[in-house]
């Protein structure tokens, strides 16, 4: 009898505990929604005063988020709130801004702008693009400069940690390219083959990177 009686109650148990297996989706995928809204009006209201709207920058000293890699964005933003990045205009922009950012934040933030229509590519001197053009898709095997797709995809769009660079601001991509040459930002992979890279044939491909969509 006593295991008779306990039947209901066992009954209640389960439902009780199928309906919050239930819901538990459900409660995530409101989670995940709040925090995209959150992630959006951060965006729209403290990112794009130098990033632009969607993460289209104005600016050629801000670089251009829109369409950038999801997982490149979010290993940048845990770099930036770690300090583990550390040219001057991290420093100087994005210490600050990042400092308060948690790990749910940042992956809001690096979806929504990962989700943005991409910037248009600029067209510069066809000579210098056509240079540009030569290095990132084949490199120099005689100076061991590897060539960028290699990384970055045939097209300048980069994969998981690698970034975008398709239609990235010709200036900001020089800069880049210099502090890293210069050992001011850590990028592992880079640094071999950078570092035989003449102040022409940055500009080269960072004019080639710009004309791309």
């Amino acid at each position: 009898m006593k295991n008779q009686r306990s039947i209901p109650a066992r009954a209640l148990a389960l439902g009780l505990l199928c309906g919050a297996l239930v819901a538990g989706p459900a409660l995530a995928a409101e989670s995940s929604s709040e925090m995209a809204k959150k992630a959006e009006k951060l965006a729209v209201e403290t990112c794009s005063a130098c990033h632009g709207p969607n993460g289209r920058s104005v600016s050629p000293t801000f670089p251009n988020l829109a369409a950038q890699n999801k997982d490149y964005l979010v290993a940048q933003l845990k770099a930036f709130r770690e300090h583990t990045r550390g040219e001057q205009a991290a420093h100087d922009f994005m210490y600050g801004m990042a400092r308060a950012l948690d790990d749910a934040t940042i992956v809001a933030l690096a979806e929504y702008f990962a989700a943005q229509k991409p910037a248009k590519g600029v067209p510069g001197d066809a000579a210098l693009v056509a240079r540009g053009k030569k290095l990132f898709e084949q490199g120099d095997q005689e100076r061991n400069i590897v060539a960028c797709a290699a990384c970055h995809g045939p097209e300048a769009l980069g994969s998981a940690v690698f970034p975008r660079l398709a239609s990235q601001h010709e200036d900001y991509v020089v800069k880049q390219l210099v502090v890293i040459q210069n050992a001011l930002r850590s990028v592992p992979a880079m640094h071999g083959i950078v570092q035989s890279l003449t102040p022409g044939e940055m500009a080269a491909v960072a004019a080639y990177v710009q004309s791309r969509d």
